[in-house]
Order: structure tokens, then C-alpha cells, then sequence
């Protein structure tokens, strides 16, 4: 009887298909990159206009192209806005500016905290009147807050500007602060907690350096707009030692003629502050602005 003999199999590699690397052609944005350069070209136009004309004298301004470089330049302006009382006014913006953010900044930081951690009627009640102040604008409270200046006797002075100032920077800074407050885990409050830690250094220990960069942003964000504020030293200031740098463009304006280079050159030397702050903190400024998109 013969036994069946089965043929050897041969295992063959199973063979998979290659997987091509499909060449993932990237197409230029043509409408986009234009549209970005066209956004360039319109904030660098008023910047270069700017600067060429602070560094013209009279004749020049009026006598050439706009938009050509001075051919003689000169700096006979600047020396023109120093002498005119330049630091007095710029030392005033310094101390109106700080004077606002500083203690909005801190305010706004507890009020946001409370509003985050706290709970109860008296809580929702604040967070809603914060947000009222949100829908208010300044031009309308203008005479309310003159009547109250004037009564308490502080019209002509740096604090008639602190004082309003802080008062409609804190609605916008508490918003943002408690949209950053919430993103913080609760987890890490509740560990702090059983360290035997209270709520005063939960706010400064923890809560703080965690939203430091939205502290960063509204702090500048409330600084630009207390700089360059026009409509409550308008109203609530008379004298010249009051001024700060946005009335201060009224000393190159005669009585039938303005200073147009010498008032670009005021521009220029109060802009420089603000260029500086956002070198020193452009970082924390960006991630302020950014967080919450990679999430």
C-alpha cells in the first residue's frame, strides 16, 4: 500500500504592496500672500510718512512729495518738541499710565478670582455688573463723571484721569482673566488645598504665574489705551502742567498755522515708550493672545 506523499509547501513572504509616498505638492496662496503684502504696505505707508516728515523743516514739507525722503534732513524738530515741555508732559502720561494699570490689573485679577472660585448670589451679582460695564461707553458717562470730579474737587489734576481710567479698564480685564482663571484644573487648587494653603495663597501662588501671560496682555492692552486717552484730559484737565502727550500736540498749533513735522516728531518720541514695552514683552504678549488655539 502506498503511502501518499504530500508535496513540500513553500511559505511565501506575503508581499505588500509598497506603500507610495504620494508627493504632497504644497500650492502657493497667490490671493493670500497679496492680500498680506497689501496689509504690509498699508500699515508701513503712515509709519514711513511718519518718520520722514518729523525729520523735515517747513519748507521741506510743503514745498516736496509727501511721500519723498527729506533731502536735507535735520532734527531741528525734536529739539523743538524737548523744548517745549516734552518731559513734563511725557512724565505725566508716565504717571497717569501707571497710576490706571496697576491697580486695574490687581483688582481685576481678585475680582476674577473670586468670580472663578467663589460661588453664591453676591458672586453672579458682581460678574453680571462687570459685564454691564462692558456695554457702557466712555463718551456717554463723560458729564456724570465730570459732575463727580468737580464735586470732589479733583478737576485739574493726575487723579481726575487715574481715577476713571481704572474704572473702565476693570469690566474687559476681569472677562478675560476669569476665561483664564477657568482653564486652571481644579485638581491643583483642591492638592494645594490639602497642604493647608487658603484661598489668598491659592491666588498669588498658583493662579498667578499660571495666568501670567493674560496679566501681561491686559496690562499692555489697558496701557495703550490710557497712553494714547484723549477725552478725559479734554474734559477733566485745564492747566499746562497737567497735560499729558496726546494734549501736548496742541503746543505746535498757532493761530493760523500747525507745525506739521514738529507735531509728527511728538508722535514719534511718544510712540517710543510703547515700542519699547513691546520688545521687552512681546513673549508673554503673544502667548497671552494665542492661548487657547492649540488646544
Amino acid at each position: 500500500m502506498a503511502l501518499a506523499t504530500e508535496s513540500p509547501k513553500t511559505h511565501e513572504p506575503v508581499r505588500q504592496p509598497a506603500r507610495r509616498r504620494r508627493a504632497v505638492r504644497s500650492t502657493p496662496n497667490i490671493v493670500g500672500g497679496f492680500g498680506g503684502w497689501v496689509w504690509l504696505a498699508l500699515i508701513i505707508l503712515p509709519i514711513y510718512y511718519v518718520v520722514i516728515t518729523s525729520l523735515k523743516n517747513q519748507a521741506g514739507f510743503f514745498g516736496s512729495n509727501p511721500l519723498a525722503p527729506p533731502t536735507d534732513p535735520t532734527l531741528a524738530n525734536y529739539r523743538t518738541v524737548l523744548e517745549a515741555d516734552f518731559v513734563r508732559y511725557f512724565f505725566n502720561s508716565v504717571i497717569v499710565t501707571l497710576g490706571s494699570v496697576v491697580p486695574a490689573v490687581a483688582v481685576s485679577f481678585m475680582a476674577a478670582y473670586a468670580v472663578v472660585r467663589g460661588s453664591g448670589r453676591v458672586i453672579a451679582s458682581a460678574h453680571t455688573l462687570f459685564l454691564l460695564g462692558l456695554a457702557i461707553p466712555l463718551q456717554a458717562t463723560i458729564i456724570p463723571i465730570y459732575f463727580m470730579i468737580t464735586k470732589a474737587q479733583l478737576y485739574d489734576t493726575l487723579l481726575a484721569l487715574i481715577l476713571p481710567s481704572i474704572a473702565f479698564a476693570i469690566p474687559i480685564s476681569v472677562l478675560i482673566l476669569s476665561n483664564f482663571l477657568r482653564d486652571v484644573p481644579r485638581e491643583l487648587f483642591e492638592s494645594m488645598r490639602l497642604d493647608g494653603c487658603s484661598e489668598f495663597t491659592m491666588m498669588w501662588r498658583l493662579a498667578l504665574p499660571l495666568v501670567r501671560p493674560a496679566v501681561v496682555t491686559i496690562a499692555i492692552y489697558n496701557a495703550l489705551n490710557v497712553w494714547n486717552g484723549f477725552l478725559f484730559p479734554l474734559i477733566l484737565t485745564q492747566s499746562p502742567d497737567m497735560r499729558v502727550l496726546p494734549l501736548s500736540l496742541w503746543t505746535f498749533q498757532d493761530e493760523f498755522t500747525v507745525n506739521v513735522p514738529a507735531v509728527l516728531a511728538a508722535v514719534v518720541l511718544s510712540t517710543l515708550p510703547l515700542v519699547i514695552l513691546y520688545a521687552f514683552a512681546r513673549r508673554q504678549l503673544v502667548s497671552g493672545l494665542t492661548a487657547g488655539f492649540n488646544k
